[in-house]
């Protein structure tokens, strides 16, 4: 390794803590640690919502996507787009007008705090399985680049490094800290994806670009037929129909993004922020679709396979630790522990968000009183701090149970996604358009669309059939909406759709 790429990384590490420590100075108060007080700007809103949807899923997977399918996320950023405008529309206001700190306190307010926990277990058991294949992808690269200088370090000790140093500036500064923090790491990796791109570019020809234009590598969309009608999730339906929809689960219903649209001074700020959002996810995604396809040309086509890789997440890490100038290196390594250490702190401060809001006062009340019995002071911030510690550890367990899969860490984080996307996207919109819609009513049609949902993935899984994941958010919302419905019919004999009401009656 170069002496500036250790420059650029030892640099890295220190900046964060440092602005972690001096932000952490304007706690005063849970809610602050878990709401930055509401009053972050929407612009940093926006690039912390791009840093924690994207991770190292999105840097170092989508060029190896790219190499062989072409540019077919910035199809899929389209259906993103139309997501995030119906989630402006129609979810924001339901969360800004209360002052939540938890996506899951709509369904709480709406039918009781059954549904409510329900929800929120559900978040946190996702987040933790697809944080597991973000941490997990993030020490490819790093273990590449440890292997080419021929240094041995044990895969544990790596992840504890990255979890120590993330932990710290999340634990010192909660969400404020976390945005901050998402917005510079943003830029660090957009920054090298565009020097790459820059560069890449000086080795190809004119006829290069010709070569890929006739192969379908710059074509954003793939050729629906019957075959892949259902199993590929870029075609133009799956990506504008399906990422439509899996945006409005992950924008408009999970903790980890609606926390960063909560903490806006205004309704308008977060709508500035998710629209915003839309454009630069677009920007990144070109980016680094653009790198793989110029990987592809540079290479003649050759596949993954026959260049040695075993996965498709090995292309841009190899091209990182071998393929860049002294300090160039660094910096790009720089951005994927940017990648990492962004979503890995957004999750962190999300779950520990979930735990304390969405499951009443009894876990803060355990930790309140294993803090006064260890003499350990009586500062307001222990019980988030404490969850954020043990949300670590189960962190780095995840990391490694998912570290050695050979398929794609973007395609397999979204996939688990969608196990919980589509059932609770649903109670969302069954409490809005059912208003005689009982707890009971939500919860059966909740529990069965999450039970039918993971035997119907282990079934795909066992019999080697494929969904896309765009369409798993669909399959879900559906599962929730037949067995809701039915419980209506049978309990009351009223199924009548109508606007939602805000005060309509619980259980």
């Amino acid at each position: 390794m170069q002496f500036a790429d250790i420059a650029v990384i030892c640099a890295y590490f220190i900046a964060l803590p440092v602005l972690a420590i001096t932000l952490s100075r304007r706690k005063k108060s849970p809610g602050d640690f878990l709401s930055a007080a509401h009053d972050l700007p929407w612009w940093a809103i926006c690039l912390s919502l791009v840093a924690t949807e994207t991770s190292t899923l999105t840097f170092i997977s989508i060029p190896g996507v790219s190499y062989g399918s072409g540019m077919v996320f910035l199809g899929l950023a389209a259906g993103y787009f139309i997501g995030r405008l119906i989630v402006t529309i129609w979810f924001l206001p339901l969360y800004t007008q209360g002052r939540m700190t938890s996506a899951y306190q709509y369904l709480g307010h709406r039918f009781g705090s059954g549904l409510q926990r329900a929800a929120s277990a559900a978040f946190l058991i996702t987040r933790l399985l697809a944080e597991g294949v973000r941490l997990s992808a993030g020490l490819i690269p790093i273990m590449w680049m440890l292997n080419h200088d021929g240094i041995t370090m044990n895969r544990i000790w790596v992840l504890g490094l990255i979890m120590v140093f993330t932990m710290t500036y999340t634990m010192l500064g909660g969400l404020r800290a976390v945005v901050w923090s998402d917005t510079i790491q943003l830029c660090i990796y957009f920054f090298g994806a565009v020097i790459c791109v820059i560069l890449l570019n000086n080795e190809i020809s004119p006829e290069g670009w010709s070569t890929a234009w006739r192969s379908g590598h710059l074509a954003p969309f793939h050729h629906i037929n019957m075959d892949n009608m259902l199993s590929d999730p870029f075609t133009l339906l799956a990506a504008l129909v399906g990422g439509a929809i899996l945006s409005v689960a992950s924008h408009g219903t999970d903790q980890l993004m609606v926390q960063r649209l909560l903490a806006a001074r205004s309704l308008r700020d977060a709508r500035f922020a998710l629209m915003g959002s839309a454009f630069v996810i677009a920007f990144l995604f070109g980016a680094l679709s653009l790198i793989g396809v110029q990987l592809w040309i540079r290479n003649g086509g050759t596949s993954l396979m026959s260049l040695g890789l075993h996965s498709p997440d090995d292309l841009f890490p190899t091209f990182i630790v071998s393929g860049l100038p002294a300090g160039l290196g660094g910096l790009l390594l720089a951005g994927v522990l940017s990648a990492t250490m962004g979503s890995l702190s957004s999750t962190l401060n999300a779950m520990a968000s979930a735990i304390l809001t969405d499951f009443g006062p009894l876990p803060g009340q355990v930790l309140q009183q294993c803090q006064t019995r260890l003499k350990l002071g009586q500062g307001p911030l222990f019980a988030p701090r404490v969850l954020t510690l043990l949300c670590s550890s189960a962190l780095v367990i995840a990391a490694l149970w998912f570290t050695g899969s050979q398929q794609s860490a973007v395609i397999l984080g979204l996939t688990i996604a969608g196990w919980s996307y589509g059932p609770t996207l649903g109670a969302f919109l069954f409490g809005m358009l059912y208003p005689s819609a009982r707890l009971k009513d939500a919860l059966t049609g909740f529990s069965i669309s999450l039970t039918g949902m993971a035997v119907m993935m282990g079934a795909l899984q066992y019999y080697n059939w494929h969904v896309a994941f765009p369409w798993l958010v669909p399959l879900g919302i559906i599962l929730m909406f037949i067995p809701g419905s039915i419980s209506m019919v049978l309990t009351e004999g009223i199924f009548r759709p109508s606007s939602y009401a805000p005060d309509a009656s619980k259980d």
